[in-house]
């Protein structure tokens, strides 16, 4: 009985590290698609008020 109830602990600590995975390479995404925006939005902003006179 006490290798079924660690073998049920183990289970639910893997799945909760590849939650905590997927969830941690999600929020990367997030993050450098924003960065990669800002980036984008700046240097637009950058040129359109270098080309007025």
């Amino acid at each position: 009985m006490i290798h079924l109830s660690v073998a049920i602990g183990r289970f639910f600590e893997a799945l909760l590290f590849a939650v905590l995975r997927v969830a941690g390479m999600v929020t990367g995404v997030v993050l450098l698609i924003a960065l990669g925006g800002g980036l984008l939005f700046l240097a637009a902003r950058f040129l359109l008020a270098r080309g007025r006179p």
